[in-house]
């Protein structure tokens, strides 16, 4: 099994060497551009069986102890070491990763991306990849770090080379907040290992703080956090993640919302939780409160772009949702108990498998369209997607409800047990404030049902219009125009209406097999994790309540 999880880390890489490599002779007289795509989803899809082999063979009893271990040497004058292992914790993220990963790959092949090199974009995919799977499973500090950087320059050129308009400066906004966000989490990261002695992130948790004073701390989870907040993102910190999502490939919007914001959050649970627990009580409060504002933030802003005449764009809602949602997410870290810390986790996931599908509907739409504007969508459309693709129209308001957190759907369990650890948060925190950010976390709630509801109603049904379908025809006591008045003896005839010309709605293409391929296990895992829950609390529970207890089970 260890050897299985080092496979899982390296085979991306490698799988994105090969796909840079010349093409082989027999394939240069057919279609080289298919036959990398192929090759992407050929490796995605081998990392994602053996993911799913992973996670048969996991000890399903004893999730709080670190599995598939590797513990190699790397760097002895530093103690760094080639360390990797999962948990529960980290074991729902790697199956997340490498199932996104393969249905983007799947989605490629058979809408090939717009611009240059497919060599290029297949091998971007993979490196990105391989970073955020080896961020979930490493555990060593540096190496952390290391696979937390990786994955930004595969998506820089995902963003510059196949994004939409304005794509050069969304990918530099992206590369330069991320980079001085990281630049701070390092310093953090090198003052823990140094002042500890090790760098090792299981040690650490079972240490749980007690070699590193107070002060520093609350330095540590300072720089350490600034730099996962960019990458969550946390509100104010996320003016880079709307750019980037518009401009962005569908393939490159569906891997940030649903991977690489969740890097930021697993930070947070796997390192400072465990690591600085006294730094972490002192900012509880004020991560709370950044994430409730950026709650009712995200919630507005999608109020306000799906409002009529307001131009807003299909993806950038979105994006600004994942700022609400992932608010969430941080609430339920912040209030350091274990219902809030599963909530949390919970809500990554189901981010992961919601945002994702809805990106991949905004993708559809606006190739079918031409466009994301939503007043086009709605104001052009006439009977919409219900009326001219109504399986793709169907599919998108069942991934708008379930964003909204529709009970039955996976949203609805981490929203709900976030909300139950503010109301009861650890001790030493206080009640009356995590309680109130409880009740504007929940006013949140219908905001966000507020907007995708309007979002629906607009895009799939389109903007009402008055037109009358009958001719108008004469009052019956309209005089006569010749004067003579009524005859006596001829009845006068009823006005007979004319039938309207035919409504004339252009029909889209609907769902396609490749497409429905793509989005079926998205939307069926967020059924059965709305429905059986159990499926991820058994996993993470076990894993958060030793790592809240300092790594004794």
């Amino acid at each position: 099994m260890q050897f299985l999880l080092a496979f899982i880390v390296v085979a991306p890489l490698l799988g994105a060497v090969a796909a840079l490599l010349p093409a082989p002779p027999g394939l240069k007289g057919r279609n080289p551009d298919q036959a990398v795509l192929r090759h992407g989803v050929t490796v995605t899809g081998a990392v994602l069986i053996a993911a799913i082999v992973l996670a048969t063979g996991f000890d399903h009893d004893h999730p709080a102890t670190m599995q598939a271990t590797t513990d190699i040497s790397w760097i002895p004058a530093l103690d760094v070491r080639i360390h990797l292992g999962i948990d529960g914790i980290s074991l729902p993220l790697l199956l997340l990763t490498a199932l996104l990963t393969f249905l983007c790959a799947l989605y490629s092949y058979f809408k090939p991306p717009a611009g240059p090199s497919p060599k290029a974009f297949t091998a971007l995919v993979l490196v990105l990849e391989s970073g955020t799977l080896a961020t979930f499973a490493v555990l060593d500090l540096l190496l952390f770090f290391l696979a937390f950087e990786m994955v930004l320059i595969p998506m820089y050129f995902l963003i510059a080379r196949w994004g939409g308009d304005q794509r050069r400066a969304a990918a530099w906004k992206f590369i330069l907040y991320t980079l001085l966000g990281s630049v701070v989490m390092l310093l953090g990261l090198l003052l823990i290992g140094l002042r500890s002695g090790t760098f090792d992130m299981v040690a650490l948790a079972t240490d749980n703080g007690r070699g590193l004073t107070t002060s520093v701390q609350v330095i540590a989870v300072l720089a350490i956090g600034v730099g996962l907040a960019v990458k969550t993102p946390m509100w104010p910190l996320h003016s880079w993640l709307p750019d980037a999502h518009t401009a962005a490939p569908t393939v490159g919007s569906v891997l940030l919302a649903g991977v690489l914001l969740k890097m930021g959050t697993y930070g947070f649970v796997r390192i400072l939780l465990p690591v600085a627990p006294d730094g972490m009580r002192t900012f509880a409060p004020y991560l709370a409160a950044f994430a409730v504002v950026g709650i009712v933030y995200g919630s507005l802003a999608c109020l306000a772009l799906a409002r009529k005449g307001a131009k807003g764009d299909l993806k950038r809602l979105i994006a600004y949702s994942s700022v609400g949602h992932m608010g969430f997410v941080l609430l339920g870290i912040a209030t350091m108990t274990p219902t809030g810390v599963n909530g949390a986790l919970f809500a990554n996931i189901a981010h992961g498998l919601i945002t994702g599908l809805l990106f991949f509907l905004a993708g559809a739409v606006k190739d079918r369209y031409g466009t994301a504007d939503l007043d086009t969508l709605a104001g052009a459309t006439g009977a919409a997607l219900y009326g001219r693709a109504p399986r793709l129209g169907a599919l998108l308001a069942f991934a708008a409800v379930a964003s909204l957190g529709l009970p039955g759907l996976a949203g609805f369990w981490g929203e709900m047990l976030t909300l139950f650890g503010a109301y009861s948060p650890a001790e030493g925190l206080s009640r009356p404030a995590f309680r109130t950010f409880m009740a504007i976390g929940a006013f949140g709630t219908l905001l966000t049902a507020a907007y995708m509801l309007i979002v629906v109603r607009r895009v799939c049904m389109g903007e009402h219009t008055h037109h009358s379908q009958l001719s108008p025809a004469a009052p019956a006591d309209a005089p006569d125009p010749s004067g003579a008045g009524p005859s006596a003896t001829t009845a006068p005839r009823p006005a007979t209406p004319q039938p309207a010309p035919a409504a004339t709605t252009p029909q889209l293409a609907d769902l396609q097999t490749y497409e429905a391929a793509t989005w079926t296990p998205l939307a069926a895992l967020t059924v059965l994790a709305g429905l059986w829950p159990a499926v991820l609390l058994g996993l993470t529970d076990p894993a958060v309540q030793k790592l809240l207890a300092g790594g004794k089970s």
